[in-house]
């Protein structure tokens, strides 16, 4: 059994999605949801869930140690980042090398680094009249949105479409490519073969 703890900072829809969609998989579950905030919404989806949900702060996670700790306790084979907003430190990069799976909201290398997160993409993304958005899922490394591509998929944007359609149109890949693309990584398959997916919204 493939155990992924799962980390956010938000209201947690990718996390209960993943964890909705591993429910059902007898190889990979999702036993623990991590997040920086104590009152992100993230902790009622996961007590409606049943999973168990911490919270550490700032210091702790640049320190790393603690965090680390506790991820060996619950077994943790993998990290997934669904919406998490921090750096992600060395020694947790040191603890679960090439182990850590993060998705980015916009087709990078475009509209990534420090500050590009969430709405600020999207309408990032609509001032600079692309024709194109999507997602990105990578591994992590000591830079922002600089880790191996693992997947890309795009939706398209239209003249008149809003930074809020566009979050419309970018939420639905997640929603139908992040857990497929997790899976496909933890089984060590090549997600090259969910190419079918990589036009699910347009």
């Amino acid at each position: 059994m493939t155990r992924i703890a799962l980390f956010a900072s938000g209201s947690g829809s990718n996390a209960e999605n993943i964890v909705r969609y591993f429910s059902e998989k007898e190889d990979i579950s999702i036993p623990l949801i991590i997040s920086n905030k104590k009152d992100a919404y993230v902790h009622e989806r996961a007590s409606r869930l049943g999973v168990p949900s911490l919270t550490f702060s700032k210091v702790e996670f640049d320190e790393g140690l603690v965090v680390v700790d506790t991820l060996h306790t619950y077994n943790i084979d993998f990290i997934v980042l669904a919406g998490f907003l921090l750096k992600v430190s060395q020694p947790l990069l040191d603890a679960y090398p090439g182990r850590i799976i993060n998705i980015h909201p916009a087709l990078l290398p475009k509209f990534g680094g420090k500050g590009m997160y969430g709405d600020r993409v999207h309408q990032a993304v609509v001032e600079a009249g692309e024709t194109e958005s999507g997602i990105t899922i990578h591994f992590i490394d000591e830079n922002y949105d600089e880790g191996d591509m693992i997947f890309q998929a795009t939706c398209e944007v239209l003249a008149d479409d809003s930074p809020e359609e566009v979050a419309r149109k970018v939420h639905a890949l997640e929603y139908a490519c992040f857990p497929r693309v997790i899976e496909a990584v933890v089984k060590g398959e090549n997600p090259r073969d969910l190419a079918f997916l990589a036009g699910k919204e347009q």
